[in-house]
Parts: C-alpha cells; sequence; structure tokens
C-alpha cells in the first residue's frame, strides 16, 4: 500500500510539474495592458525621528469602482517587515515618533485628519470633523498641533439679490436660479468653479477638536511650514486684486498668539517654497525677478527669519531647486532639481557652493532627510517607483525598499530605451530617448509613434513609461523628444518658444524623426504622431505642416488661441502673447494650429475629457468640426469622468492605449510580411 501511495505522490507530482511548465509556456512574456490593472505606485517616504522606520503611501487600482486607492504601509529601514498600517494618504510623523498624522475617509463625511499611535496597540482617532477636504498637514515642532489647507466659502455679494421676481405658483417647478460670476480665475481643472472659495490655513489640536483659522481675507495661501511652535510660513498674495496679479507672490509669517501676518518678502516676482532652518533663524525659498519670459529658472534664496538681508546661493546654477531640506547643523541646504530628462539630488553651502550628490539616469525625488539619511522615490526606464534610501555622504550607494510591481513584471521582457541627441533645423542639440519593442531586431522596419509631451514647459525623463513600453510590446517603436520649451535644460531653452510657440518645437520634433528613421529600422509608411495638451497643440500643427505622418492622434489640444485665452482655467494665458487679441490678432491666428486646417490630409482622430477645464472640449470640437467638413478622416472620443488629460480613471488608461493603436491600424499600411 505504502508503495501505491508513493506511485500515486510521484504521479500527482509530474501533473504539477507539467501543468506550472504548460502554465509558464502560455503567460505572456511581454507586458500586457490588462497589466495595468494590477500596477501599483508609492509615494512621500517619511522617515521616523530615530530613523528606524519609514512611512510611505502605497497607491493601487480599485478594479471594481475603477479608481486609484492609497494606504498607508512602513518598512523597516533596511527594508524588512513591510506592512499595510491604515487607508489613507499624505501621511507624517509627530516629532516624537510615537504617532503619525494622515488623512483618510471619515465621518460625517468626506476626507479628514487622523492619528494613529505607532505602539504595539496601534489606536486609531479622528482628530477633525471638517466640511471640506483637508490637505499638506503639518505637526508643529512640539507635536500638539497641526496644520493644514482647506478651502472655506467666499462672502458673496449678490448682485440680484434685490431682484423683484414675480412668486412661483404653488406646487411650480421652476428652473434653479442661475449661477452667477464676478471673479476672474473662477474654474480650475480637476476641482470645476473656485469662485465661491478662498484656500486659507488652519491649526487643529493634535489630540482631536475644533480647527482654527489662521489666515484670512479673499485669498488664497499656499502650503504652511511651521518655523516655531507658534508661528506658520506660508506663500500667497495678499493684496486688492491679486487675480489681476501675474507670477508674483510673497512669503508671510503668521503668529498663532497674535493673528498677525507679516509679509517677509517685497520684491516683484514669485516667492515660494519656504523651508525654515533648524534654530529657525533662517528662511531657504525660490524665486526669480519678474519677468515677461514664457520660462525663467527659479533660484535660491536664503533669507533672515525676519526676512531681511535676501540672498540668492546659485545665480550660475540655472536649474529650479524644490523640494529643500536644512542639514541639522544649519550648513547645507539640500534640493532636487531636473537636468537634460533626470532629477537628482543637490546640497549647497549658504556661500553658494553646490555639488551634485547621485548621479546616473534616473528620477530621484527625495522627500525627506534626517540624520544625513535621505528617503524618496526612484525610477528608471526599466524600473518603476520604488522606495530608496541613501546617506548624504555616500549618496551612489542606493537601497530600494520595495518592490511593488515585481510581481506584474516578473517575467516580462521589457524593450529597451536607448537616449539620442541629435542637432535641429537650426543646430540646437536636442535630446530623446527612442523606446524599442522587446526582441528587438534592426533588420525588421518597425511603425514609429512619435510621442509629444505637453506644459509645453514641461520634461519628457528617463523614468518608467507603462504606456510606452505597452506599445512597444504591440510592436511599435516609440520616440520622445524634449524640444525647445521643455524645462531642465535652462532658461534660455525653457524661453526659446517665447511668441513662437509651436513653430520652433516642430522643427525639433522632425529633426527627431529624421534621427530615428536614419538608423534603418523604421517603417517610413507607417509614422504616427501624437500627444495630450500641448503635445496635443503640436500634434495638430505637425498634420498641418506636414503629411508624412500615417495617422495622429491630436489629444486635450488647443487649436485656437484667439478663443482658448478666455475659455481655460487660468487668464495668465493671455499673458503668453506680444498683444491681446483685440490689439492685434495677428499673433493667435498665426500660433493657431486651426489656421492650418486646410493643409490637414492626415487621418485625425481627438480624444478629450468631457470635464476638461484647462483644455475644454470647444477647441476639440472647432478642430473635429474643420476636418469632418473638409472630409479629413477624424473621430472625435469624448472620455467620460476625466478632466484635462484622458488616463487619470484606470478604464480611461486602457481605452487611451487600445484606442490609439486602432486608430493608427486602421489607417496606417498593412506591416510588410
Amino acid at each position: 500500500m505504502r508503495s501505491l501511495y508513493r506511485s500515486s505522490a510521484i504521479a500527482l507530482a509530474l501533473l504539477a510539474s507539467v501543468a506550472a511548465h504548460a502554465a509558464a509556456q502560455t503567460r505572456p512574456t511581454t507586458l500586457q495592458l490588462q497589466d495595468y490593472l494590477d500596477w501599483e505606485d508609492v509615494q512621500s517616504p517619511q522617515l521616523s525621528p530615530d530613523g528606524a522606520r519609514i512611512i510611505f503611501s502605497r497607491r493601487w487600482i480599485d478594479k471594481t469602482n475603477d479608481k486609484w486607492e492609497s494606504s498607508v504601509w512602513m518598512v523597516k529601514s533596511d527594508g524588512s517587515q513591510p506592512r499595510f498600517l491604515v487607508n489613507g494618504s499624505g501621511a507624517k510623523w509627530s516629532p516624537d515618533g510615537t504617532r503619525i498624522a494622515y488623512v483618510g475617509k471619515g465621518e460625517p463625511t468626506g476626507s479628514q485628519i487622523f492619528v494613529r499611535y505607532m505602539d504595539a496597540e496601534g489606536a486609531v482617532t479622528q482628530i477633525s470633523r471638517l466640511t471640506d477636504s483637508p490637505s499638506n498637514i503639518a505637526w508643529s515642532p512640539d507635536g500638539k498641533q497641526i496644520s493644514f489647507s482647506m478651502n472655506v466659502p467666499a462672502k458673496r455679494d449678490d448682485l440680484f439679490a434685490k431682484v423683484a421676481l414675480p412668486a412661483p405658483p404653488k406646487g411650480a417647478k421652476w428652473t434653479e436660479a442661475p449661477k452667477v460670476v464676478t471673479r476672474l480665475d473662477y474654474r480650475q481643472d480637476r476641482v470645476g468653479y473656485v469662485d465661491e472659495v478662498w484656500t486659507h490655513v488652519f491649526v487643529i489640536d493634535a489630540s482631536g477638536g475644533t480647527a482654527r483659522q489662521v489666515t484670512n481675507g479673499d485669498w488664497n495661501h499656499g502650503t504652511a511650514v511651521w518655523r516655531d511652535n507658534g508661528t506658520l510660513l506660508f506663500t500667497g498674495k495678499r493684496v486688492p486684486n491679486a487675480e489681476h496679479i501675474w507670477r508674483d507672490s510673497e512669503i508671510y509669517a503668521a503668529n498663532l498668539a497674535t493673528g498677525a501676518i507679516t509679509e517677509l518678502t517685497h520684491r516683484k516676482g514669485p516667492d515660494g517654497s519656504p523651508a525654515p532652518s533648524p534654530d529657525g533663524k533662517k528662511i531657504a525659498y525660490v524665486g526669480f525677478d519678474s519677468t515677461d519670459a514664457t520660462w525663467k529658472d527659479a533660484l535660491l534664496y536664503v533669507m533672515d527669519a525676519d526676512g531681511s538681508n535676501p540672498r540668492a546661493l546659485n545665480t550660475t546654477f540655472d536649474r529650479s531647486p524644490s523640494g529643500l531640506f536644512w542639514s541639522e547643523d544649519g550648513a547645507t541646504i539640500y534640493f532636487t532639481a531636473e537636468n537634460e530628462g533626470s532629477r537628482q539630488l543637490y546640497a549647497t553651502t549658504l556661500t553658494g557652493q553646490i555639488k551634485q550628490l547621485t548621479t546616473g539616469a534616473q528620477l530621484v525625488t527625495v522627500s525627506d532627510i534626517r540624520n544625513g539619511t535621505a528617503v524618496g522615490v526612484r525610477t528608471t526606464s526599466s524600473q518603476p517607483n520604488d522606495v530608496v534610501k541613501f546617506s548624504v555622504k555616500a549618496p551612489t550607494a542606493l537601497t530600494q525598499l520595495t518592490s511593488v510591481n515585481a510581481d506584474v513584471l516578473d517575467g516580462k521582457q521589457l524593450g529597451a530605451v536607448e537616449e539620442i541627441w541629435y542637432k535641429s533645423k537650426d543646430g540646437l542639440r536636442i535630446q530623446g530617448w527612442i523606446v524599442k519593442p522587446p526582441a528587438f531586431n534592426p533588420a525588421r522596419k518597425y511603425p514609429l509613434m512619435l510621442s509629444i509631451h505637453g506644459g509645453p514647459h514641461s520634461m519628457y525623463n528617463v523614468g518608467f513609461n507603462f504606456a510606452f513600453q505597452e506599445h512597444a510590446a504591440n510592436g511599435f517603436v516609440t520616440l520622445y523628444v524634449n524640444p525647445r520649451g521643455s524645462t531642465g535644460y535652462g532658461s534660455a531653452f525653457g524661453n526659446a518658444i517665447k511668441n513662437a510657440y509651436p513653430d520652433k518645437d516642430f522643427d525639433d520634433l522632425m529633426a527627431g524623426v529624421d534621427s530615428v528613421i536614419g538608423r534603418g529600422y523604421i517603417d517610413t509608411k507607417r509614422l504616427f504622431v501624437y500627444g495630450c495638451s500641448g503635445g496635443g497643440v503640436l500634434t495638430a500643427w505637425t498634420v498641418g505642416h506636414t503629411n508624412r505622418f500615417a495617422a495622429a492622434s491630436s489629444n486635450c489640444p488647443v487649436t485656437n488661441w484667439m478663443s482658448f485665452v478666455g475659455i481655460t482655467d487660468s487668464p495668465s494665458w493671455y499673458r503668453n502673447f506680444e498683444k491681446p487679441f483685440w490689439e492685434d490678432p495677428s499673433e493667435h491666428l498665426r500660433r493657431s494650429p486651426i489656421m492650418y486646417v486646410g493643409n490637414v490630409k492626415t487621418p485625425t482622430m481627438l480624444m478629450t475629457g468631457v470635464l476638461d477645464r484647462r483644455t475644454p472640449m470647444p477647441q476639440t470640437e472647432e478642430y473635429y468640426e474643420a476636418l469632418r467638413l473638409r472630409g479629413v478622416p477624424t473621430a472625435m472620443v469624448r472620455f467620460n469622468n476625466e478632466w484635462h488629460g484622458t488616463a487619470s480613471t484606470p478604464s480611461n488608461f486602457l481605452r487611451t492605449q487600445a484606442y490609439l493603436r486602432a486608430w493608427f491600424d486602421k489607417y496606417g499600411p498593412p506591416v510588410a510580411q
């Protein structure tokens, strides 16, 4: 009997082995679109005061409800014992390390502030009962209070309050009264109408209670940071008609005991991101003098705590600092900056001696530094975001503490990413990257997607890109570049499109396409182009200036600058032209893709979110109607539950990828066999 059982066990083991082998054989070896539903992300790791533990936000997709959710996790500083703590986000350690504060779903409704004790019991207390969602929470140095930002209803001056209307008949169902708008800046993408609120700074007792409003007046206020237990620093512009002032802000100090608010900076130009020194005697911040340039890299400044003696530290660095941290001795300021597609950590002395600490083709976003140890999030072209830690004294030795997408990428062959530099039409050097399909064969001919970034002042980078990798897995080569106007290359490069966008960018993009074609593996009959926002502008411009592409998708575009400046969510766009259009419309018309729609022969799809307030749907509709009237193959795809962009909702990301390739496959010539 024992031998029979043994034989049966061996047979079952063999069957299991065969089944496992078969499963392994059928499992996709490249990234699949459905893998996105299992994708995760990490954000904002924070070191405990003793450096032994790290908390971070871990984002994941709720497949049933079609949205991203966030949880707070903790891991030991050596990467061991990763574990879930609570559902929520934005967690911060108390100064003594005994508690964390975070924002999560609470009672009676919406988001609330919670405190979790970090002892064995792990008790959780909801400390707020707010009427709107809090954000940007921060502990006071003594751990007794928590500051946060929240919208407050604005005082309404109802112009028509005294208008006498006939009373409705009994039982009548009259239409709701109209909304009356009187503010210049009254709407915001991903929010909607903002004309009935102002953003203010609050504090609340860390043990719970009634929140107390710190700031006042009809102004918006930025994220607050604690200078000491009785003083908060924040950015704003507290002057009459502030919404009419362009790119100008000041740093203020609020005294919690007296309620007094003191303006610390006084120059014309944007000042922000205040970071007090450990002893509270100095404040680091970023800003620049007022300019009509469309892009200017910020400088790093230091001033005394009362606003006196301001001085710039990095006048020759020509990159914008962000994420400021002081060393414990107050002698060094750490910051991150973007440069040529990467993001690295830098350090400067108070005399302005800057040193780059991290290196390599990577994006490093440092979110906390304590006692010489830094933690942050790192990504490369082949590695998605994960939590890392390193010593600022040995910054090249990064330790990866999480691998949240290892299960998704296990056994998957990714497309190789190659960095390229090439010369544009006028000799300017442009940086870009090529993503090649897995098992790439240079002897084959591949279709090419040119992907154009938005902004226009933004930067494609060396981080992991699921969309590009998924296109590569479907046999496409993707080219993405940083044309002039992109950030990370200095102020002159960023400002090179002043009163010229999108014409100059077009030359840079076409030179990039030519460079890749020259490598010999591109099917020149299957060239495609797409982009969203600023990328949508350039896609519409491209098809109006060349017929070389087999198909295009202009997503969330601006097509008519004259109509756009009055319907977007920021009145500052009026400032990006030499004159307002009512004085001289020629520049607005010359730079509008719709003025060249008569040249378009390329089948061009348009995809835009129905809630978009940045590049609203009428911009898409104008271009669509013109294409349709001319008989150019087109389709207008109106994405539900999307503001600016088409991919914030998980299922819409899947649609964006699939619709894009379906359009290209429909109008691209068949692949040569």
